[in-house]
């Protein structure tokens, strides 16, 4: 062999190597999941894989308490690496259990300290946006069966909306979960239950997505969809003919969240996803949907977003809601789960 064909070999060999840890870099694949919409995903995927090329996102998507079930049932094998976007309460439920990995994302000071775990250094999750419960008010419908627009909860009691409503059960969605606990802690339990107990008397039906009854409104299924802010505002801008009213009297809400699961093999690229969550690009891509984002000075208006939202959240305890999560699910499926939509 000539010195010169030795070279060339030599540099082939070095080419191919090279080739093979490009490809072996780009397998890295992370398994995230999430309960964001399913609108959200394309815009959060593309915008990480641009920033870290050499890690792929495989989403598992389903509502909040399905995946919450689907992880906390998984706890001894898990299969998921990356949390991204998921409620806090659920978060919270989670790391009792010892399922999440304590991790300060670069960058994390930058964000307000409510979105941030403040009960463990390093934080075990770091928030994203918050999401408010809302009713969404099909205008036209209304006119068309002389049915009000409701102000208040209270006003959802009304005998003039009895099967008019539909509602997310709090089971299968976070936006179910937030609202029931949300009029709990402001009504104290029995009152709470009370008023629930009056609600499901109007109640329709029960479905599994928190996203549903406002696009059943939208469509002119029902009158009136609880479900959240973000959604109500996407079909009105679509041009659905609805209102997205907070209720006066406060509105319950929940903080989408992510966390790393304790004992992934892939920990280096579940903190790059974490230290991306954490970005103002990504801040600014939860912004297109949500008005409130943990990150200060990102927020910029929302087609169609009621204006009053952030003023009507409620002072929301999620150690309380966490904690109660189980007993509270419960006692609503053995209250209300007659109307409950089928799976």
């Amino acid at each position: 062999m000539t010195h010169r064909m030795g070279r060339l070999l030599g540099a082939l060999v070095v080419a191919a190597a090279s080739i093979a840890g490009l490809s072996a870099a780009k397998a890295e694949d992370l398994i995230v999941y999430t309960a964001l919409e399913d609108d959200q995903l394309g815009a959060y995927k593309e915008a990480f894989e641009a920033a870290n090329p050499d890690i792929t996102i495989n989403w598992v998507r389903d509502s909040t308490g399905v995946v919450t079930a689907r992880l906390l049932a998984e706890k001894n094998n898990p299969q998921a690496d990356v949390i991204w976007g998921l409620a806090a309460t659920s978060l919270l439920v989670l790391d009792a259990e010892g399922m999440l990995e304590g991790y300060a994302p670069a960058g994390v000071e930058a964000l307000k300290p409510g979105f941030v775990d403040q009960a463990n250094t390093p934080p075990h999750w770091v928030g994203m946006d918050a999401w408010i419960s809302a009713v969404c008010y099909n205008h036209a419908e209304g006119k068309l069966r002389n049915i009000p627009a409701p102000a208040t909860w209270d006003d959802l009691l009304k005998p003039i909306y009895k099967n008019q409503i539909t509602m997310p059960n709090p089971g299968s969605s976070g936006t179910g979960f937030l609202t029931v606990s949300a009029i709990l802690q402001q009504r104290g339990e029995e009152a709470g239950w009370q008023y629930l107990d009056a609600l499901h008397e109007n109640i329709a039906v029960y479905l599994h997505s928190g996203s549903r009854p406002c696009v059943n409104a939208a469509q002119g299924e029902y009158v009136l969809g609880i479900s959240f802010e973000y959604r109500g505002a996407q079909e009105k801008t679509k041009g659905a003919p609805i209102d997205v009213i907070i209720p006066s009297d406060g509105a319950g809400w929940d903080m989408e969240a992510s966390a790393i699961i304790a004992g992934t093999d892939k920990l280096e690229a579940a903190q790059r996803l974490l230290d991306f969550s954490v970005s103002q690009g990504a801040n600014e891509l939860y912004n297109q949907s949500y008005a409130v984002v943990a990150m200060p000075g990102v927020s910029r208006a929302i087609p169609n977003y009621p204006a009053d939202a952030e003023a009507l959240m409620i002072e929301n305890d999620f150690s309380w809601s966490a904690l109660n999560r189980e007993r509270i699910l419960e006692e609503w499926q053995a209250r209300y789960g007659s109307k409950d939509a089928p799976q």
